[in-house]
């Protein structure tokens, strides 16, 4: 096939003056030439395109493929992750990866939540903060965890985002209301088991590639996954596969699955799952667009650990993508 290759290089927009918080995830040219080569090998011809200005520009020019692959995060909104979707539904190009109505609530973490809870998924109650005034209408029991609504790799996540009283919570969301210009999630906190499980496929086709458990080491900020235990995983962070045979595994994965195919996510991606306190999973967040880079990003990782390889897993998501091209 000839595929169209969209990706947000974290290296431009550096260049360009935003910060390494603003990038952080965007994706490197290690990655962008791993997918590449991957897809060459694959047999496919691969035109790089780059972010979603530049599909713009080469759509009005008459450029056309068979398919997109698109792992582009974009920059602005809070339905960024849907533009380059939207543009390829106007052009009539089959893409990778969850469609615009997906990718955009999906990136609003609390419209994502509202949406598997009414499909009888458990997840952590929650408010929403979109003013310092908003905290008083909180009713959730302490503790509590907050957070950005609409970021990802843990943007905004600190040893500040988990709160231990009502009193404590309206400095937080004052800081990451200032700090990110968007509201915050308010949850009650999950203190047990915390898991990223993997999924391919597409509706009822959807299955769990693997589950890692997250091991946070001592020089780790402690008790959460934040922002700087991501950014810093390879010192402070183990990652142990567990299969099935863990009753709770079992569990958290068939809760994955309800959560992928009540959302409608599509091809491949990640699902994050935590226990409370009596050992009950939870969902917590879905990635639909999830990192890629082949040996530090988690969803690679889950692969290799249970035998995938890089190359497979590619050839899965052109595979499952490939259903939706018109025959």
């Amino acid at each position: 096939m000839n595929i169209g290759f969209t990706y947000d290089l974290r290296s431009d927009y550096l260049a360009m003056g935003y910060s390494p918080e603003a990038t952080a995830e965007f994706d490197s040219e290690i990655t962008v030439d791993a997918i590449a080569g991957t897809l060459e090998e694959l047999g496919h011809s691969v035109a790089r395109i780059g972010h979603v200005q530049s599909l713009a520009q080469r759509l009005v020019a008459g450029e056309r493929w068979d398919l997109v692959f698109n792992i582009c995060e974009g920059l602005r909104g809070i339905a960024r992750e849907a533009q380059v979707p939207a543009l390829l539904d106007a052009y009539d190009i089959p893409y990778t990866f969850s469609d615009p109505l997906v990718s955009a609530l999906t990136l609003h973490k609390g419209m994502t939540k509202s949406v598997v809870r009414d499909a009888g998924v458990r997840t952590p109650g929650f408010a929403l903060v979109a003013s310092p005034d908003d905290v008083a209408g909180v009713t959730l029991t302490p503790p509590l965890f907050a957070k950005p609504v609409a970021e990802g790799t843990g943007k905004g996540v600190s040893p500040l985002s988990r709160v231990r009283s009502l009193d404590q919570l309206r400095p937080v969301c004052e800081h990451l209301l200032s700090q990110f210009q968007q509201p915050v999630l308010v949850e009650e906190f999950l203190p047990g088991r915390e898991f990223t499980i993997g999924v391919r496929g597409t509706g009822s086709a959807a299955t769990v590639i693997g589950t890692y458990e997250i091991l946070l080491l001592p020089a780790a900020e402690a008790g959460i996954y934040s922002y700087a235990n991501k950014e810093n995983s390879e010192e402070v962070v183990r990652y142990e596969l567990r299969r099935p045979d863990d009753p709770i595994v079992a569990e958290a994965e068939s809760l994955t699955l309800a959560a992928w195919r009540a959302l409608g996510c599509r091809d491949a991606g990640r699902i994050d799952v935590r226990c409370d306190a009596g050992g009950r999973p939870s969902f917590i967040e879905v990635n639909p667009l999830a990192g890629l880079h082949p040996t530090h990003s988690d969803l690679p990782m889950i692969c290799a650990a249970v035998g995938v390889s890089y190359r497979d897993l590619i050839a899965g998501i052109v595979e499952s993508a490939s259903q939706r091209i018109r025959r």
